[in-house]
């Protein structure tokens, strides 16, 4: 059962009830998920494969639970992570408001059609909304018969998010919204939130968006759990319950070594009893008869200081194994990279419009459009440009066959590498045990990233150099920051790109390549 959170039913204007969901080969998802929300802007945030783009999902109607219902006040808009549009669409068709257009068109040239009047409802100021909300957003508004095609992946993202704000909805889902935005697209995205009266709720790995919501909702263990305030009072809250935890489990080993010791030492006592009274009897010191019933009574009372012993001994393990139940497994998971070295000179990367030396960290920042991706391509593709062994993660990931499993396809990759490698590389990156048997199929986005960066780095000889094109894209929090310190104490090179100036600022760029 999960960890219900509720406002009160007059202001909620989210409720989700007794909410069950499962996989199609039976794993579950949720079971039982309850918790209601007003109109706030919320962050949900969890490990990746919690649930999380699952549950925005099943609220928008995408999916159908197995159980339980979703409630909403009005309706309800969701912008996916990667919104699909055909590039010959326009930019009234993108906002939905192509046919309102066409009807107050006919309308003013004199046409009394019900038909037009029915379409155009109370929207007859649309083609002033749409223009206001693209001037507010830093698109172009001039033009709204221009086709996406046109347009930047950041610039489409930002059109989808416009047109799910124009039709008013009560709730609004978003799913890592700031991904491939360059800085004023997130600007121009951070103030539509702002001003944003509903529910938002909003998936992301954005530091500064995080920060930017009033309350914050964790997917954990099946259960949600809310947080009243940004992602930094939910880290701090954490920290602390983590904290208390360890301290917990260290205070029952310490009972439980207690508990042991006196165990051995009322064993040692009661055994030198024995001894004594044995040569007692030896020495006939004491008649046979009081002897006997000194016997009997102390083996009654070792027997029952034994037992008391025991049962002190099994109360404080088990007070062990609950402390360390109390422990989040995802508290102590770490990414770690391969040891490498570079000398401070070494040649890197040797091409006319970049070049690297030794241990270098290099950032390509521009506007979206600007050519970020087409320089790492570029440079990928050019004969001698890349002087030392590398490993490049696209923004775009895609495995050759998706009904293999993380040991199969790594192993596919990565054929001079044994099995027992292979999966201890996969626990350094958060896929332990059983979980390196998980299809790629199953994997969420962020776990994708994941399995991708494990792979490139099994290549023989080791990679010396990573590029890296928007790693974060679709990483939960936790794991973004375990990146960033990971690589942040990594002592080879680097190429980045990213739209996220924290984790930029966390790695630890030496100088920063502006397109």
């Amino acid at each position: 059962m999960s960890e219900n959170y509720s406002v009160p039913a007059s202001s909620a204007a989210l409720i989700v009830s007794d909410l069950s969901f499962s996989w199609p080969d039976g794993t579950p998802v949720f079971t039982g998920l309850s918790f209601s929300v007003d109109r706030r802007t919320h962050s949900l945030v969890g490990s990746n494969g919690a649930g999380k783009t699952t549950l925005l999902r099943l609220i928008a109607g995408d999916l159908r639970p197995a159980s339980g219902s979703v409630s909403t006040v009005g309706d309800v808009e969701f912008v996916t992570q990667h919104p699909q549009a055909d590039p010959s669409r326009t930019v009234g068709d993108v906002l939905e408001i192509t046919p309102v257009l066409a009807a107050l068109s006919r309308v003013e040239s004199g046409s009394v059609d019900p038909a037009d009047f029915e379409i155009i409802g109370d929207d007859w100021d649309i083609e002033e909304r749409a223009r206001a909300i693209l001037a507010e957003s830093g698109l172009p508004h001039e033009d709204l018969h221009r086709t996406v095609g046109t347009l930047s992946g950041g610039e489409a993202t930002l059109l989808t998010i416009c047109g799910a704000l124009l039709r008013r909805p009560a709730v609004l889902l978003l799913d890592e919204p700031t991904n491939n935005l360059d800085t004023r697209a997130r600007t121009s995205l951070f103030r539509m939130i702002d001003q944003f009266s509903g529910v938002l709720l909003v998936v992301t790995h954005d530091l500064e968006l995080l920060e930017r919501v009033e309350a914050t909702l964790e997917l954990h263990d099946r259960s949600i759990r809310l947080f009243g305030g940004p992602y930094s009072v939910y880290r701090k809250i954490l920290d602390a319950e983590h904290e208390a935890a360890l301290a917990a489990v260290a205070d029952a080993r310490s009972d439980l070594a207690k508990q042991k010791r006196e165990k051995e030492e009322a064993n040692i006592k009661l055994a030198r009893r024995a001894r004594t009274a044995r040569k007692a009897e030896r020495e006939k010191r004491v008649p046979k008869i009081i002897m006997g019933l000194r016997q009997n009574d102390a083996e009654v009372a070792a027997g029952k200081l034994a037992n008391r012993h025991r049962d002190d001994v099994i109360a404080a393990d088990d007070r062990l194994r609950e402390a360390r139940d109390g422990v989040r497994a995802d508290a102590s998971a770490r990414i770690t990279l391969p040891e490498v070295s570079l000398a401070s000179r070494a040649q890197v990367v040797d091409d006319d419009r970049l070049t690297l030396l030794g241990p270098e960290r290099v950032a390509v920042a521009g506007p979206n459009g600007s050519g970020k991706t087409t320089l790492l391509r570029s440079l990928m593709s050019t004969d001698d440009s890349i002087c030392v062994p590398h490993a490049y993660l696209p923004q775009r990931l895609r495995f050759a066959d998706e009904s293999k499993s993380l040991v199969e396809a790594l192993t596919e990759a990565n054929p001079a590498v044994g099995e027992n490698e292979i999966r201890g590389q996969l626990a350094r990156f958060l896929f332990r045990g059983r979980r390196g048997d998980r299809l790629l199929s199953e994997l969420s986005g962020g776990e994708r990233i994941r399995a991708a960066l494990a792979s490139a780095l099994l290549r023989r000889p080791t990679p010396k150099l990573l590029i890296l094109d928007e790693p974060t894209n679709n990483l939960d929090i936790d794991t973004v920051e375990q990146l960033a310190d990971a690589l942040a104490g990594w002592r080879g090179a680097l190429i980045l790109v990213s739209h996220d100036p924290e984790f930029v600022r966390r790695v630890g760029v030496d100088r920063t390549m502006t397109l």
